[in-house]
């Protein structure tokens, strides 16, 4: 099988070898390697990768309503929340609106990069994208989930009907774009995960599908870090400069389910510059005790509350069945990629960073709130709101298709590496350590950035206990983003990061030339640490444009954040 569509590339799988072993396979590599016409040979190594959702304990599937017509309708309060199952009504998509609109995702394809899609489910088949589709679990074109029985592979079927579920037929619920299409991508089921398993997966028919979304990652323990190999990046790399016919594919990626002992930045999906990461809230609108939080999550959509089966996300479930009980982030990220599929039905046109700008402008607050009281919501220094839990707020659906029906292309982007730090300064053990950059963010030169979108702060540090490590990052606006957060179960004393790119969304908008401040703690938790380290150095990477972002575009509201923010931009250039 070729890689990623290259002539010289090429994936090969020795029939007479176990799917998975211990050891490699030495004697058939050298092999490989004296052939004349093989370069180079490598082995596969497989890593884990998870799937994303809180598992409960089955409880009994609750009576269908008499209408809508879609009996589960009435049990989906993420799309319309009128206070069912003890909830704050109105917080919810607001998907009504964007049907109000004629915005149904009409012409947009999802894939559901998943353990398989139960394409014969009577609330899919009608949507289902077969062309699209493809099993790389086991190399042929159809990804039905494999059968255990205690339905384990569920996972992709329910995440496809959140997306797609067919509207008015009597079956199940309904999707946030009833009438886009979702393509099953079956990649998560088989022992191990590698990294061409997950290239091919993420390149697959880049201009047949728009969306793909992945509600899965490394291991949510608290004390893993890790992300995309060679071959995924630079398959995630392709499809946004070239996917869609150049407009670029829309990666979501669900935050992770590891709580408050662990740090999504320390996962290199979700804190990936080029996915739109999603973390969840419950329908109170406080935060699921399995969040986790970073600085990379760029929004938030809905899940279960957990403890409360009553409140769970229904959908489609194996079978032809239904379910009221899907979870965890594993919800949230489809929910979004259902929003995005009514905005590009709004406007084909949106490239991949015009999803992720329209995401910022047109979250809301609404009512989502830390239940814990750790994360309030913070103004950056140009007006715009943002949580550590919820990014920008919860997605709503209607003010993102309104706005993407009138939408002008922002500007071109510019990578600018801004400055670096290479000294080694150790940590004390009480108070910190901060190391500074003063940046002319590349100014004069042909990748000059003046308005912000995704910052990194690529840090190397070694400590005796990594998992007291915190590291904040605050902008020359003056806008603090906790970078990393302890992580109680990280016991690692070796690895500690090398070059990691941590990264922040909280100064989108923001102006960054001035002094950057990276300061470094220990935190022991209900104590102090004992632990000792060192900042290694690091280095600052600015992502954004030249130009303002927004200028050719209209506010009609002029509380709006938009209007907000290009007033900001505008009373900046005057200033000039």
């Amino acid at each position: 099988m070729k890689v990623l569509g290259s002539d010289t590339e090429w994936h090969f799988t020795h029939r007479g070898l176990p799917h998975a072993r211990p050891r490699r396979s030495i004697t058939h590599a050298r092999l490989l390697k004296q052939h004349p016409l093989v370069h180079t040979a490598v082995q596969q190594t497989g890593f884990k990768r998870v799937k994303r959702g809180f598992r409960l304990l089955r409880v009994p599937e609750p009576l269908p309503a008499a209408e809508p017509r879609d009996p589960y309708f009435p049990l989906q309060w993420y799309l319309k929340n009128t206070g069912q199952n003890g909830g704050k009504p109105k917080l919810d998509l607001n998907v009504e609106a964007a049907w109000a609109q004629g915005y149904t995702g009409v012409n947009v394809t999802t894939a559901i990069m998943d353990d398989g899609v139960d394409y014969m489910h009577p609330d899919l088949k009608y949507n289902y994208n077969a062309e699209a589709s493809y099993d790389f679990s086991s190399n042929d074109p159809y990804p039905y989930p494999r059968y255990t029985d205690d339905w384990f592979n569920s996972h992709g079927t329910r995440c496809a009907g959140e997306v797609a579920a067919a509207r008015d037929n009597g079956v199940c619920g309904v999707g946030v774009a009833y009438h886009s299409k979702v393509a099953g991508i079956r990649m998560l089921d088989q022992p191990y995960m590698t990294d061409l398993i997950e290239a091919n997966s993420m390149g697959h028919e880049p201009h047949k599908i728009h969306i793909y979304s992945a509600s899965w990652g490394p291991t949510d323990d608290g004390r893993t870090v890790d992300g995309p190999r060679n071959a995924t990046m630079r398959a995630i790399v392709r499809g946004v400069n070239e996917g869609r016919n150049g407009l670029g594919n829309i990666y979501v990626w669900a935050s992770g389910d590891g709580g408050e002992d662990d740090d999504c930045n320390c996962d290199g999906y979700a804190a990936s510059m080029w996915t739109v990461s999603i973390n969840s809230a419950i329908n109170d609108g406080q935060n699921a005790h399995y969040d986790e939080s970073c600085s990379s999550t760029l929004a938030s959509t809905f899940s279960n509350g957990a403890r409360d089966p009553s409140t769970g996300v229904a959908t489609t479930d194996l079978y032809g069945k239904c379910t009221a009980t899907h979870s965890g982030t594993s919800a949230a990220a489809p929910e979004a990629a259902g929003v995005f599929a009514l905005a590009l039905h709004a406007n084909p046109s949106l490239t991949w960073r015009d999803i992720q700008h329209l995401t910022v402008l047109t979250s809301k607050r609404n009512s989502l709130y830390d239940a814990k009281g750790r994360f309030h919501w913070t103004m950056n220094g140009v007006g715009l709101e943002f949580n550590h839990l919820f990014g920008f707020g919860v997605l709503d659906a209607g003010a993102m298709t309104a706005l993407a029906a009138n939408w002008r292309s922002v500007p071109p982007r510019y990578h600018c590496e801004a400055g670096s730090v290479n000294t080694h300064t150790e940590i004390p053990q009480d108070g910190s350590v901060t190391l500074r950059i003063e940046t002319a963010a590349c100014a004069g030169s042909g990748s000059e950035v003046r308005y912000l979108e995704h910052v990194q702060a690529v840090v190397s540090a070694n400590a005796s206990r990594r998992g007291d490590l915190e590291f904040f990052l605050t902008s020359p606006m003056g806008t603090r983003s906790m970078i990393l957060s302890r992580r109680s179960n990280d016991d690692d004393s070796r690895d500690g990061f090398t070059k990691w790119p941590f990264m922040t969304t909280h100064t989108w908008g923001e102006y960054p030339q001035g002094t950057w401040t990276l300061e470094a703690r220990f935190n022991g938790g209900s104590g102090p640490s004992s632990a000792s380290g060192w900042l290694r150095g690091w280095s600052l990477v600015l992502h954004g444009t030249r130009a303002p972002p927004y200028a050719q575009l209209q506010p009609e509201d002029p509380n709006s954040k938009l209007a907000v923010v290009k007033k900001a931009h505008e009373d900046n250039a005057l200033t000039k």
